[in-house]
């Protein structure tokens, strides 16, 4: 049942605003949303302003696409940015269905399931991976979607649905194929939609720990690899020096633009950012300033050129990866038009560079942080860098002056005695054992959804998660010259290959499921499958034995009879980086008794900044708990996952909120006019088109993010028709 309320309360900061106009607002560039993220400059804006604030209240549900034709099961958070040509509508199901719908109607056109054995004999699929969007391409009567499903990327045609047999083989590429590793050992699943140009396009995506994440270009008619650029440099590359590891470009894994890119199309420019190398949390084996992980990357489209970098983390031992493509923009600076690049980042900094040659649009020092370490092996860079402008718009340290004071004594009396044993001082505190607070955490600070940016007024709007996170590292125990049964084998192997997601205690946290009672769900070859292919987030490991895969499965299923049997696989590995010699205990929040953070509130807020000064618009808080505005409490905010649109209507529409609702807020004040419920959480951005005249916002509603409501569910909104 959707409802509706036009209110809400307004959080501590409105600074007066004069809006500004330096373009037309008709511009053709924005009125259609033929690219994920609104055009190639994931700029999140829309032209279209039919519906603006004098009317906003007044939007209805237009229409309701159940992609899984109503399912309910819980196969992921569904993130997908659609993308609308020519009046059809291509998004992505839970399931990874692609489909077409009609845009103004919801009504199917056509659907394709790459798990459909009917349909698809060379690509089957296993399990579930996640996918954030589509892209399009055409040449005259030639028009097709290319889309990724785990390792596999699709071209499909646009009108019929139907694979395109000349592209790669039987219509699909396997992507673990070209890296310059043995195809069987790496695993490679974008996460983010392809970037097309020309007849070319990019990708990297989610890989395993000891799959490279190197950016790749593809023939979009036949599939064809035409370029790698090496995220972890060969010899003789720029970058290799940067690795005390001179054979880190071997075996060394991720190194990802998992976030996916931007593109300059006149400059033929390609943005990429990527995230750190393996292992997340520990460095001692990966020790130099590591590039070209967390950098920003400009590539030349044509061949792969590196152009320019920025790294934004050295020596990444935080997760602080850059979680989303920059937006391209054109700033004012002492009278002057810059074309620029704005990249938001995990730890709440915004990067501003020129555009093609990545100069600084404001000055960026290099800070001192803490060092002094007790973890084994490791050696901490000594600064980090930080732009004098604009100020981080979340906080970034904890103090036991914040913690979370909305609780009962007790529960505060708990979270401040825990407090106090970790160790908590600015960004980048060196992890340890004992307890290390992360803030921002490691899902933001800005996270993968990303800002949009009004190219009007050059006011970037970014939604922010403001929840502390503890780091435990533990100690990786010696393993037996050779472990006697698979149950041996097993508990080792599940230490170092899956108790960073699901615990110690094999309890899950956060976005990771608990494995106990999985052998209820899963049988023994099914789990085998499922460590081999992977599943949502998780990514498949290829470069397992299948002997190892048994042993695992054994601890991990109970499977008293495959427990004692004896193991048969390596005991370690004879060739790649030597082993860790820490890992951690899950991704785990900092949480009071209740469930809420510790940290005192706002826990999710919306930012508005203005990139031609650098300075601070509008704050607000986004999203509420009902329970806690029962009591009088004033909106606390929420985390939240999925980006904005901004629109020529004077609006800002953002779902992502854990609260499950979808807002519209006047983008000039940071007043929330309108707000609805969703089927699910809208944990995506929304899409803006129109169809004859008549415009719509469309809104992906998967849920499942915090393991509440799930849902199949594209909600299309417009304002009435007239009578």
């Amino acid at each position: 049942m959707l409802t509706r309320s036009c209110h809400f309360f307004l959080f501590l900061l409105l600074i007066p605003f004069v809006q500004s106009c330096t373009s037309s607002e008709s511009n053709t560039e924005y009125s259609q949303w033929k690219v994920a993220n609104g055009t190639k400059a994931a700029t999140h804006y829309s032209s279209l302003k039919e519906i603006d604030t004098s009317n906003v209240t007044k939007l209805e549900v237009a229409w309701i696409y159940h992609s899984e034709n109503g399912d309910t099961t819980k196969n992921g958070p569904m993130e997908c940015n659609p993308i609308i040509v020519d009046n059809v509508m291509y998004g992505v199901s839970p399931k990874l269905k692609l489909f077409a719908v009609d845009a103004a109607t919801g009504k199917e056109k056509w659907h394709f399931d790459p798990a459909d054995s009917t349909v698809n004999k060379t690509w089957p699929r296993r399990s579930v991976n996640m996918n954030r969007g589509v892209a399009y391409w055409e040449d005259g009567d030639d028009k097709r979607i290319i889309y990724t499903v785990g390792s596999v990327a699709f071209a499909v045609n646009a009108v019929t649905g139907a694979l395109i047999p000349s592209f790669g083989t039987d219509g699909g590429i396997n992507l673990n194929i070209g890296l310059g590793r043995d195809e069987k050992t790496v695993f490679v699943s974008p996460t983010s939609p392809v970037m097309i140009y020309k007849d070319l396009f990019f990708l990297s995506g989610l890989v395993g720990d000891e799959s490279p994440g190197h950016i790749r270009a593809f023939d979009v008619r036949t599939g064809q690899q035409k370029w790698i650029f090496h995220t972890v440099p060969y010899p003789g590359e720029a970058g290799y020096e940067t690795w005390e590891d001179t054979a880190a470009y071997k075996y060394m894994g991720s190194t990802n633009s998992w976030a996916g890119f931007s593109l300059d199309e006149k400059r033929g420019i390609l943005f990429a950012p990527t995230g750190n190398p393996t292992n997340d949390f520990y460095g001692g084996q990966r020790l130099g300033q590591g590039l070209y992980g967390n950098c920003l990357l400009a590539l030349d489209a044509e061949t792969g050129k590196l152009l320019w970098h920025f790294q934004t983390v050295h020596h990444d031992v935080w997760d602080m990866d850059i979680p989303t493509p920059p937006a391209l923009v054109t700033v004012e600076r002492d009278g002057k038009k810059i074309d620029a690049v704005a990249q938001t980042t995990k730890t709440g900094f915004v990067f501003m560079f020129e555009r093609e040659t990545g100069k600084p649009i404001f000055p960026i020092e290099e800070r001192p942080v803490p060092t002094n370490t007790d973890i084994r092996g490791e050696k901490l860079w000594p600064t980090q860098p930080a732009p004098s402008l604009p100020h981080p718009f979340v906080r970034q340290e904890m103090t036991e002056a914040d913690l979370n004071t909305l609780v009962p004594d007790s529960s505060y009396q708990d979270i401040k005695a825990r407090f106090k044993t970790y160790r908590s001082e600015k960004m980048f505190t060196p992890p340890t054992v004992q307890g290390t607070v992360i803030l921002p955490g490691y899902d933001g600070g800005g996270e993968w959804g990303g800002p949009s940016v009004d190219p009007t007024t050059n006011i970037l709007y970014v939604n922010a998660n403001e929840m502390a996170w503890v780091l435990n590292l533990v100690e990786n125990k010696p393993v037996q010259e050779k472990p006697r049964t698979n149950l041996e084998a097993g508990m080792s192997l599940y230490r170092q290959y899956c108790m960073g997601c699901h615990g110690p205690e094999r309890l899950g946290a956060g976005d990771y499921p608990s494995l106990i009672g999985v052998e209820k769900k899963y049988s023994f070859g099914q789990f085998h499958d499922l460590v081999t292919s992977g599943r949502r987030m998780m990514p498949g490991f290829n470069n397992l034995t299948k002997e190892q895969k048994q042993a695992i499965g054994s601890f991990v299923l109970g499977n008293k009879a495959e427990q004692v049997k004896a193991y048969k696989g390596p005991a370690e590995k004879t060739d790649g980086p030597p082993k860790a010699l820490y890992g951690f205990t899950g991704y785990n929040k900092f949480l009071t008794k209740e469930g809420y953070p510790a940290l005192s509130p706002p826990w999710g807020t919306l930012n508005a900044i203005n990139l031609n000064t650098g300075e601070l618009v509008w704050k607000i808080p986004l999203g509420e708990f009902e329970e806690l505005k029962a009591k009088g409490i004033p909106p606390t905010g929420r985390e939240n996952y999925g980006g904005s649109v901004v629109t020529a209507g004077g609006l800002l529409f953002i779902g992502a909120s854990a609260d499950g609702k979808f807002r519209a807020i006047n983008k000039h004040t940071g007043k929330i006019l309108w707000e609805v419920d969703l089927p699910a959480p809208g944990v995506a951005t929304p899409s803006v088109y129109s169809v004859n005249g008549k415009q719509y916002i469309v809104i992906a509603c998967g849920g499942s993010k915090w393991g509440g409501k799930s849902s199949d569910a594209y909600v299309a909104f417009a304002l009435p028709s007239s009578k």
